[in-house]
């Protein structure tokens, strides 16, 4: 079995990269929807997210979408995806990747 380590991590994170906002073509990591992603050493994941705004169309498949791409991954025993609206979601929060491809640069 693999350990909690960074490798967990990191394959959850790149499972998230494969969910994107239907309406935005970049990946909802990139977008900075994603605040934080956390493994223990019983290999369950803790993602904690956001979406664009409250109203956001997709706020009920969204989560769903992040739960099951990391589910996905092997060696994770458990996901839970936890939906936060603190602090709120800015243009601010994307990567330079994603900003340059939306033209915020």
């Amino acid at each position: 079995m693999q350990s909690a380590d960074g490798t967990l991590k990191d394959k959850a994170i790149e499972a998230i990269c494969q969910v994107f906002d239907p309406e935005i073509p970049v990946n909802i990591y990139e977008l900075g929807l994603i605040y934080s992603v956390e493994t223990t050493p019983e290999n369950d994941v803790q993602v904690v997210m956001t979406l664009t705004s409250p109203m956001c169309p997709v706020a009920e498949s969204l989560p769903i979408d992040v739960e099951m791409n990391v589910r996905a991954v092997e060696g994770v025993r458990d996901v839970n995806v936890e939906l936060t609206w603190d602090p709120p979601w800015d243009p601010g929060l994307m990567s330079e990747a994603a900003k340059l491809e939306l033209g915020f640069m």
